[in-house]
């Protein structure tokens, strides 16, 4: 049986002939495998007085074996059918606490055996931690006593986290959670024959619906969706559960600040076969603490009829929310354009609100010009509302009094304009322990945090005063340059005691403690080692380029170890990209990322092929730009080509790069483009396109940031998908799915039709189909083996390519 499971049904070219290979698991070189197995540091999670670190250790690659475990997809999940949980999740493994006043690191005890944890809390005082558990075939609900450094499980009845894991701190002793209500062996047998077809309608509805993969297809998926995602709230004080109210589909639960109300959205029949649980038709109420409803606030049908157009939504209520400033009152929106972006009106939301005890009448707070995407709330004299355009990738931020009802506009920038950014307000948690905006100098100014902080030196962190009234901000402290350090909390505003994350390129990241008033030597408080030492010794630099119609770009370059460019001279080169659309060219061609981070690798990353005798170019940026009052995509392979011949321009230029030994490569829209490259240039001499969508007629109602469908740009959809010009792909691509991607629209047919049409045309390629992998790849074998394919690839196509020149 495990022979079989290790078996990889690979399509492979074998001379002038096609052959079906049954191989088992290969394995990469051994610079590749060390530095995909190396440990890496743990994650941290530091109480907001900076008494106390938990380090979580996680094994973020599963065996095949663990995928392989049984699964239903339904309702647009995946679940596991043995113990009411998502199937596919990545656990923390082991538990560690750090006192940092003491420097003493305290072992816990207590914990289970073997550790599958997730949905970490620290309760409102800070000295307990909850997390969950996840069995085989149940999921249990732990407490860490921080003092004593002990674990003990608290529940009796087994949690369902089917539809998420709502666990909530009451106080210090009480929990909030869902249970399943029956075993999950007691879930519907599948019959052995059909009652009937399965049949679906419609009746003059417009009813546009993304390619979501996972959906419910028949009355049994109704029947098991039915039966895993429902689920009993219950309370558990010092142990003792107690239900509140009936069993329902609970989709989200949300207490009210005064801990007096609950905020449910519970889902209800019929479901859809063309949406997932999340569009599916459900009621927004009110309930006590008892499970009593005290208030319906919407019944919401289904998405299914949400209008198409990213900036469009359902003429009905939206974003039901508490505030987070009073005890008990809720918020929501409401489409003043019947949900449609271009209907010609002066605002186009409003949003309301309705006080506790929930039996007089809304009361409108504001109106906003664009779509409304949300408040942070601070006090009774303010509150942030942000406005977004997709479509036009704008953002604005105003400033809301909720006692006058003014709204003042603060800034409006593009969404893609990452120099003018100006951060993100600082919070602190008010008397009903929420999290609200932070004012300083008697309420007016505000900390702005911005841990990016993109500047055409690179990324530069910053932490700044921003002026209510001037709407000005003043850099209180910024990043070094030559290293890349963010605030990740502001331990004391008024003294301005920061918690900082640090790192270089050759520092592995660490937390410190800064006093910016104080100006005393910075405090380190944890000492994280490099997992990554098999890349000691390789160069990283951030390249700046020009493309030819003048667009700026830069990428992530980086040499092997020793590489001497006189005495090795030009190296094969693997460039790896994700397009992304702008409507600005100053946007396009700001500077993105830091060359001053350092190197983390990640599975699904090309920095292990610098092991083996590559250059890397890494984050290569790939803008396409709208042009001439059209939209970007409207000339999209005729600037994807400009990208790559900028890039390959500037790595020969600089002599690092073989211009005769290029290959590209991505995964998802990075595949896209790759395959794109190949339809249409000569550049490369080959690609690596992981678990792309090919095909544009296949996600007809829009794709990425393409909102126009195919029926109204059908010559753009034809044009886009390199399958289109599959007889165009001479150059060798190698193609790699998961076999069972749940990404939206990239279904693994995309591979093989586009593997098919090539061969069909006397292509080169090959194709890998992963064996239980969704859009990302997590099983350890199957990561391995997909690295030893990249590998051989490169190497037969590309290293050892014969020297001839681009076309």
């Amino acid at each position: 049986m495990k022979k079989k499971l290790l078996s990889l049904f690979l399509i492979a070219l074998a001379g002038n002939s096609f052959a079906q290979d049954a191989i088992t698991y290969q394995k990469p070189a051994k610079e590749i495998v060390d530095l995909l197995l190396a440990k890496p540091t743990p994650g941290v999670s530091i109480d907001s007085k900076a008494e106390w670190i938990l380090f979580s250790e996680r094994n973020p690659y599963p065996s095949i074996e663990e995928l392989a475990m049984p699964e239903y997809k339904i309702a647009g999940m995946r679940i596991n059918p043995n113990n009411y949980s998502p199937s596919r999740q990545t656990f923390i493994n082991n538990f560690s606490l750090k006192n940092i006043k003491t420097g003493k690191t305290v072992a816990i005890t207590g914990l289970p055996a073997t550790l599958y944890a997730g949905n970490v809390r620290w309760n409102p005082s800070e000295n307990k931690i909850a997390f969950t558990q996840t069995g085989q075939n149940r999921i249990d609900l732990y407490v860490i006593d921080v003092a004593t450094g002990k674990a003990a499980k608290v529940n009796k009845q087994p949690l369902n986290a089917i539809l998420g894991s709502s666990i909530i701190w009451v106080d210090d002793q009480t929990l909030i959670y869902q249970v399943a209500t029956k075993a999950a062996s007691m879930a519907p047998a599948r019959p052995l024959a059909p009652k009937g077809p399965t049949v679906q309608e419609n009746l003059g509805k417009v009813a546009p619906s993304a390619t979501i993969q996972d959906l419910i297809k028949s009355p049994y998926d109704e029947q098991l969706f039915e039966f895993f995602a429902t689920s009993q709230l219950v309370q558990n004080k010092n142990g003792v559960e107690t239900p509140i109210g009936s069993p329902a589909i609970y989709s989200s639960v949300s207490l009210s600040p005064d801990k007096n109300y609950f905020l449910v959205r519970t889902i209800k029949k019929p479901f859809s076969y063309l949406v997932s649980a999340g569009g599916f038709p459900s009621v927004v109420k009110i309930i006590d603490r008892s499970g009593k409803m005290v208030k319906q606030l919407a019944d919401l049908p289904s998405t299914e009829v949400r209008p198409s157009g990213y900036d469009n939504v359902q003429n009905v209520p939206r974003n039901f929310d508490w505030r987070d400033d009073e005890a008990a009152t809720i918020t929501w929106a409401q489409p003043l354009d019947s949900g449609l972006i271009k209907k010609k009106v002066e605002y186009h939301d409003a949003v309301y609100e309705l006080k506790a005890p929930f039996n007089g009448s809304a009361k409108e707070l504001f109106k906003t010009k664009t779509r409304y995407a949300g408040t942070s709330w601070g006090n009774a004299t303010l509150a942030l509302v942000r406005e977004i355009s997709r479509t036009n990738q704008t953002s604005k931020l105003n400033r809301f009094n909720p006692s006058t009802g003014t709204l003042e506009t603060l800034y409006e920038l593009n969404t893609t304009d990452a120099y003018n950014n100006p951060g993100s307000p600082v919070t602190e948690k008010n008397k009903f322990g929420r999290q609200v905006i932070l004012t300083t100098d008697n309420g007016t100014k505000l900390l702005l945090n911005n841990t990016t902080g993109a500047s055409p030196k690179g990324d530069l962190p910053f932490l700044a005063k921003f002026d209510l009234n001037t709407k000005k901000s003043e850099i209180l402290w910024r990043c070094q340059e030559g290293s890349f350090e963010t605030v990740t909390d502001v331990l004391d505003p008024q003294k301005l005691v920061l918690l900082t994350r640090r790192e270089s390129k050759t520092d592995v990241p660490n937390y410190f403690i800064k006093n910016l008033v104080l100006k005393t030597a910075d405090r380190q408080i944890t000492n994280f080692t490099n997992p990554y030492t098999a890349l000691d010794g390789v160069s990283k630099q951030k390249i700046s380029y020009k493309r030819a119609d003048g667009i700026d770009l830069t990428g992530d370059l980086y040499l092997p170890k020793g590489y001497n460019k006189d005495k090795d001279g030009p190296l094969p080169v693997l460039i790896w990209a994700y397009p992304r659309e702008f409507n600005s060219a100053n946007d396009a061609a700001q500077v993105r990322g830091s060359e001053n981070k350092f190197t983390m690798v990640s599975s699904g990353g090309p920095l292990f092929f610098v092991t083996q005798g590559y250059a890397v170019l890494d984050n290569a940026e790939m803008p396409i730009v709208a042009k001439e009052g059209k939209r970007p995509n409207d000339s999209f392979v005729e600037q994807l080509k400009l990208n790559a011949e900028a890039a390959i321009n500037k790595l020969s230029e600089m002599g690092v790069g073989d211009r005769n030994r290029m290959a590209v490569g991505g995964h998802s829209y990075g595949a896209f483009m790759t395959a794109n490259l190949l339809a249409h240039t000569n550049l490369f001499k080959a690609g690596i396109a992981r678990s792309g969508a090919y095909n544009r007629t296949l996600t007809p109602f829009g794709f990425q940031n393409e909102d126009r469908t195919y029926w109204q740009a059908p010559q753009l959809y034809y044009e886009m998908s390199p399958f289109s010009y599959a007889d165009k792909i001479k150059t060798p691509i190698l193609l790699i799915h998961g076999e069972m991607d749940d990404n939206q629209g990239t279904f693994p047919i995309n591979s093989e039709r586009l593997f098919n049409a090539i061969k069909g045309h006397g292509g080169t390629t090959r194709f890998v189909y992963l064996p239980y992998e969704a859009h990302g790849y997590r099983a350890k074998e199957n990561i391995m083996h997909m690295l030893w394919e990249t590998n051989r690839w490169l190497d037969t196509y590309v290293k050892n390519a014969k020297p001839t020149s681009a076309k």
